[in-house]
């Protein structure tokens, strides 16, 4: 469904999902990142766009939108003695995909979908954490998409005068 030159992956984990739903004699149709769901972002204080990794159509009627994320994403991160900036990243990350993930549940109500979050445990579930795929050969028109994070350079430090 979609454009099949514009299908991205950002992990194994997604692509793994990708092959499966490839692969699977139950799903009528499937795209990736080609829904548009509005969403406020907490962070930025200003309405976003969400893309869910997901959507898919099985032969049952059942349609589906997935996101599939780490578990450590979707659970309260515990605040420590020191608010580290890792831990500021880890709560802003969880809010945002708090909020991303309730607009996901109200567009979906009104579309007899279902949204569900897919961590390492769905996926162990399905069989897909395994690299089961690896002798496939690679699959055309499937991208994997560069990283929005900064490259740091390397700093160097002034030497010490004795």
């Amino acid at each position: 469904m979609g454009d099949p030159r514009k299908i991205v992956y950002r992990s194994l984990w997604e692509r793994n999902v990708m092959m499966w739903l490839d692969d699977s004699k139950d799903v009528v149709e499937w795209a990736s990142e080609e829904i548009p769901i509005k969403y406020y972002n907490p962070i930025k204080c200003k309405q976003a766009t969400y893309y869910p990794d997901f959507y898919v159509k099985f032969k049952s009627g059942v349609s589906k939108i997935i996101e599939v994320k780490p578990l450590k994403e979707t659970i309260k991160p515990e605040t420590p003695k020191r608010k580290t900036k890792n831990y500021l990243a880890e709560v802003s990350t969880f809010a945002v995909n708090q909020e991303k993930w309730k607009a996901a549940v109200e567009a979906c109500k009104d579309k007899d979908t279902t949204f569900e979050v897919w961590t390492e445990i769905t996926l162990k579930e399905l069989g897909l954490m395994k690299e089961m795929y690896v002798t496939k050969p690679n699959v055309p028109n499937i991208k994997r998409r560069e990283s929005n994070k900064r490259k740091l350079k390397p700093v160097r430090r002034a030497k010490r005068k004795s």
